[in-house]
């Protein structure tokens, strides 16, 4: 099938190269010309593992190649399109950016075309492009369908290639027999239904992670009180059968990045608008952001003069298998950290470069152990792998105290 990927950044570059992997004739396009350069080079415009070798093998097999939109569309069967979806620090998400994005394409799409949106895009969003591809006098209805995106930073290739079930939203049986000849040899089971459906899942889905993160914290704050070993209950609550071993009810960090916060934001503003009552959804973004605080309060209750202590922080991306620091609770910690006077010492295996305003104040090592040696406190902030192959006796080797969060 000859397929057009329509924005390439995280989600569109992964999209791209899988679909190339998948023996599909692909071509990605976008308005950025530096990152549609970059791409033809065979380097990702953002950290993923496996995505460069994807996209040198597409590249050199000939079945992939990256181009400017402004020259056009190229004939296609089907428009992927995958903009990435930007969210402020607010947990707005910038839906008018993409959704201009694709009106732009609109008029260069072949009229028998699929185009088939996987953008995170609030409930609503495709009933807004099916409206401006009328306006723009379309001689046919607009054939557009709905997946969701549901590629997870540090293993999105996997995602995509092997992913457990993909939801599908369509308008009509034409739609959904085009569809299920391109997905059906990725997923084993598709979940079909109407486009607004579909849409709404991925909220949902979303919101109820968001919810069981921020229970599960809650509990396990309870647990620290009276005793109780918060690993023990979560293995007791996976054991019944209504709630199930793959619950997402793991104590840990807070959620970060933009992604739950932006659906549990965007829910409580629809139910606004309709006048629906969500005592519950309007509860979780409060829980969570109380326990983003979780380890200032420690330190504080340790430590009377943080001015006069030295913090070793393992892990500054916002989650393990990227690169990135943007929305990283980690980083919002060494900023905290350093206005009450701690001295700060980092390791993270993958971050690039450290934030500008560090300059001169935190001290990067290239060693975990060495970051952690005499300091008076260490916080595991991102849950890289390697640091759970660190020892106790190892961590100890090196300091006389250390209280370790």
């Amino acid at each position: 099938m000859r397929i057009c990927v329509l924005g390439l950044w995280h989600l569109g570059s992964v999209t791209a190269a899988c679909l190339a992997e998948l023996g599909h004739q692909v071509i990605g396009v976008d308005f950025d010309a530096a990152r549609v350069a970059a791409l033809n080079a065979g380097l990702a415009p953002v950290f993923e593992p496996g995505l460069e070798e994807l996209l040198r093998r597409g590249l050199s097999s000939g079945r992939l190649r990256f181009a400017r939109l402004d020259a056009g569309l190229p004939a296609a069967d089907m428009v992927w399109a995958a903009c990435d979806t930007p969210v402020d620090d607010e947990d707005e998400a910038d839906a008018d950016f993409v959704i201009a994005q694709i009106v732009r394409a609109l008029p260069e799409m072949n009229a028998d075309s699929v185009l088939l949106i996987s953008s995170q895009l609030p409930v609503g969003s495709i009933r807004r492009l099916e409206q401006a591809a009328a306006a723009q006098g379309a001689t046919a209805p607009l054939r557009v369908a709905c997946c969701p995106e549901n590629l997870r930073l540090g293993s999105a290739v996997s995602d995509f290639l092997h992913p457990d079930r993909l939801i599908v939203g369509v308008r009509c049986e034409a739609d959904r027999q085009c569809l299920s000849g391109l997905l059906s040899p990725i997923a084993r089971s598709i979940e079909w239904m109407s486009v607004e459906s579909a849409e709404m899942t991925k909220h949902a889905i979303n919101a109820f992670l968001a919810t069981s993160i921020a229970f599960a914290n809650e509990i396990a704050g309870i647990c620290e009180s009276v005793g109780a070993d918060a690993t023990d209950v979560e293995r007791g609550l996976k054991s019944e059968r209504r709630i199930g071993p793959g619950a997402y009810l793991s104590p840990g960090g807070a959620f970060s990045g933009g992604t739950l916060a932006r659906d549990v934001a965007l829910l409580g503003r629809t139910s606004l608008e309709h006048e629906i009552a969500t005592p519950l959804l309007s509860a979780v973004l409060p829980s969570n952001n109380l326990h983003k605080h979780w380890a200032r309060r420690k330190l504080r209750s340790h430590f009377a003069d943080l001015s006069r202590i030295t913090v070793a922080v393992w892990g500054l991306t916002y989650k393990p298998g990227t690169d990135t620091l943007r929305r990283s609770l980690a980083v919002e910690l060494c900023d905290w950290l350093l206005n009450e006077g701690a001295a700060v010492r980092v390791h993270d295996p993958m971050a690039k470069d450290l934030p500008p305003r560090w300059s001169g104040t935190v001290s990067r090592l290239a060693d975990p152990l060495a970051a952690a040696a005499g300091a008076d406190a260490l916080v595991i902030a991102t849950g890289w792998p390697e640091y759970r192959s660190v020892s106790a006796d190892q961590l100890l080797a090196g300091c006389d105290d250390l209280l370790v969060l």
